[in-house]
């Protein structure tokens, strides 16, 4: 399967996509905005200046932004003695996201823009009334001519309600507000086909078709202050933003001038193409917002059915129920080697799928005493993986 195209045939898709993009979400996290001492005030004025650049060339822009832990430790001259605990990191969040948004407040202000502060917890986008009201609320600060600035409230996010990385949350807003592009600001300059560190013929991967299983372990040949897992991150949330129609890019958020360079087609990072078939936006929430509370195991013909068939999931297909779930939760399928195939929103409880699996179904009214639907899981409500 192809991965990458030419050079001159990538410089052409990412020409066209980029000045085709009227709305863009850019993400720029800790490594790029800090530095021992602190916040990086040379960074963000660089940020604000190029971000600025895009509002006036009639673009929508939001700012994922993450740094409010490290503001905050600098405030308070905060050294731990061993790894930040969840109770200080959220209070570190707490006393530097008023340091952060001053940053920005001051640096955009000298290109004569306007910004908003805007903290979202995973719940405020699985809750699709939650979701709906955020879009909108982005929506109107777009027609005051304001340049919105996300990040994920780390003061009150406990697990169930964290998002992964601000990546992600780059991404599913990428989704929300239907954004042409995900540009992610990172410490490396792109994904290469090898460790140009230890080999001599490593070349630069400029742009990407489609997000496949070697692409993301090329994630392996970055280095960087992230680790692998932050650049494996990255190219998950490339991932979902092509699934809803966007394309992305991945480069190095400290040089000069970035996304002028970018806009005006200069061959830098690695650019990743959107899907030639678009996930409906329901979908994609269902497939990349939500967090699954259960897994199922469904038997070959119920995995034919529903990959190359695209039926609904009966209960005579499943053979196994992991975790504890109701009616309308998120809920993963898989074959028996244990591979994701789908996932979608259930019919029926944890407990009442158990004693339906396997049964065909004229049998679950007989079974349950009820039947509120022959599928366990209707293919309006799935999407293959």
């Amino acid at each position: 399967m192809t991965i990458q195209v030419d050079k001159e045939e990538g410089l052409y898709f990412r020409q066209t996509l980029f000045d085709k993009a009227k709305r863009v979400v850019v993400k720029v996290g800790s490594a790029i905005l800090t530095d021992e001492d602190g916040m990086n005030h040379a960074v963000v004025d660089n940020l604000a200046k190029e971000i600025s650049f895009l509002h006036d060339s009639g673009r929508e822009v939001i700012l994922v932004s993450s740094g409010a832990v490290a503001a905050g430790r600098r405030k308070i001259s905060y050294t731990p003695q061993g790894e930040i605990t969840i109770r200080e990191k959220q209070a570190l969040a707490a006393i530097g996201q008023s340091v952060l948004m001053h940053e920005y407040d001051e640096a955009f202000a000298k290109h004569g823009k306007k910004i908003a502060q805007i903290l979202l917890t995973h719940a405020d986008l699985s809750h699709r009334d939650r979701y709906l009201n955020v879009r909108n609320t982005i929506a109107t600060l777009f027609q005051f001519g304001i340049i919105p600035i996300i990040n994920e409230n780390d003061t009150v996010s406990a697990e169930e309600l964290r998002f992964s990385d601000n990546d992600t949350l780059g991404a599913l807003l990428s989704n929300l507000i239907e954004a042409d592009m995900f540009i992610c600001l990172t410490d490396v300059v792109g994904l290469y086909n090898g460790n140009p560190h230890t080999d001599p013929d490593a070349k630069p991967i400029y742009t990407v078709t489609e997000v496949t299983p070697e692409i993301e372990a090329m994630a392996g040949n970055v280095k960087s202050a992230l680790g692998t897992g932050g650049m494996q991150s990255k190219i998950r949330a490339a991932k979902m933003v092509a699934a809803s129609g966007g394309s992305s890019f991945i480069g190095p958020g400290r040089a000069e001038n970035i996304l002028q360079h970018l806009f005006s087609g200069e061959m830098v990072g690695t650019f990743f193409l959107p899907r030639s078939s678009k996930l409906p936006s329901r979908k994609h929430w269902i497939a990349y917002v939500l967090k699954p509370k259960g897994r199922l195991t469904l038997d070959s013909g119920a995995c034919e059915a529903l990959v190359k068939k695209g039926k609904s999931l009966l209960p005579s297909g499943v053979t196994d129920v992991i975790g504890d779930f109701g009616v309308g939760d998120s809920v993963e399928c898989c074959n028996t080697d244990g591979n994701v195939i789908s996932v979608g929103l259930i019919n029926y409880t944890s407990d009442n799928v158990k004693k339906i699996m396997g049964k065909k179904t004229t049998m679950i009214s007989e079974v349950l005493g009820y039947k509120d639907s022959d599928e366990i899981m209707h293919r309006d409500n799935l999407v293959l993986m």
